[in-house]
This record gives C-alpha cells, structure tokens and sequence, in this order.
C-alpha cells in the first residue's frame, strides 16, 4: 500500500494494491502496518461505522465535530466514485484554509485519513456512490456541525456545470469566516492533543 501526505496537515492518501483475477478482484482498503508507519501510530479504536450512498451531483459537507470531542476518520469508496475533500478548519493550523481532493472510485480503492478538528465534503461523480467510514467516536448529533460547500473563499473543486444536490442542513451551513466570526471552528493545539491520544488507544482496546 502506497500512502501520499496531503496539503493539509495530518490527512493522508492511501492506495492499496488490487488483485483483479477471472472471478472478479481483491483489495485491502485498509492496512495497519502501512497506516501506522503513515501516519506515526496506530488507527484509532473504531467506535463506529458509517455507509452512505448517494446519487451523481451530491454535496455532502463540509461536516466537522465539534472539538473536542473530535472525531477522526478513515474513508474510501466502496462503489462508483467521488471526489473526497478534506478541508483544515483548525484555528492557528499552518495550513488553514487549505483543502486537498482525492478521486475515490472502485477501480484504484484509495482511502483517506482525516485527523481531528478538519472538516469534510465529497461530490458523488456517479450514481449510487457509496462511501464507508471508520470513526474513532459515536455520531452525536448536538456535536456536528456544517459549513458551506458553496462558499466562495474556500473554492472547492465542485463542477460548476452540475447542480448540487444538497441536504436542507447543508444549503444553510455558514462561511468559514463567520464560523470563525462565531468562534465555532476547532482549535489547532486541542486538535493535534486529542490527536495524539488516538496513538496511545490498541487496536485491541
């Protein structure tokens, strides 16, 4: 398995190697010696699990966990494609306000990690995308919160000749910059500490 850092601090691409035969293929999305040396620790213990699938011109995001809690992740797609992107909304992170994009399809079955306190969004290119999550916490509704995918400062790589489909939460998520007006975005420091103490969880535990 390949893993590639990303312009945002902490997420990391990984591409696995697929054994396609006359039966159909083989893959491994996720590998803990390849992930571990990637990333500097182990994976979190997972807490919970998280499949959804969506129809081509889907917009799901930007979504972030109030942190803390925090919660990290670990994705990929499992049918059709999307174009996956990881947002760093971390208050004092270097890399504020930058975003990366990862093409996820089920011909190269990349997966991303996404560490504490960034935020997310993926387009469905296709019909009946589907996309399954690791998380190191339980979904907790009062914790989760949205910015705009539409937001101009932020420019994310979505088509603009498609018509975002977009879930009533996320056509009224605000800007980054009035999340950070409203001091609602995570903090750098917090983010990185929580992330630290995922490493010292087993995978075991």
């Amino acid at each position: 398995m390949q893993a590639r850092k990303l312009a945002v601090e902490g997420a990391i691409e990984f591409t696995p190697r697929v054994f396609p035969d006359d039966r159909g293929l083989f893959v491994s999305p996720f590998q803990e010696e390849a992930f571990a040396e990637a990333r500097g620790g182990p994976l979190f213990r997972v807490a919970q699990t998280n499949h959804s699938m969506s129809k081509r011109g889907v917009v799901r995001g930007v979504h972030y966990t109030m942190t803390p809690p925090g919660i990290a992740k670990y994705v990929y797609c499992a049918r059709g494609s999307v174009l996956d992107i990881v947002v760093d909304i971390r208050v004092g992170s270097p890399t504020f306000g930058r975003w990366d994009a990862v093409l996820l399809d089920q011909r190269d079955h990349r997966a991303m990690y996404f560490p504490v306190g960034v935020g997310h969004a993926f387009v469905a290119l296709e019909d009946d995308s589907v996309m399954w999550y690791m998380l190191s916490a339980s979904y907790v509704p009062r914790n989760e919160l949205a910015l705009s995918a539409l937001d101009p400062a932020l420019n994310l790589p979505i088509d603009a000749s498609v018509e975002p489909i977009l879930s009533d939460r996320d056509k009224v998520a605000i800007t980054l910059a009035e999340a950070e007006r409203q001091g609602l975005l995570p903090d750098y420091a917090t983010s990185l500490e929580l992330e630290r103490r995922l490493s010292e969880v087993p995978l075991t535990a």
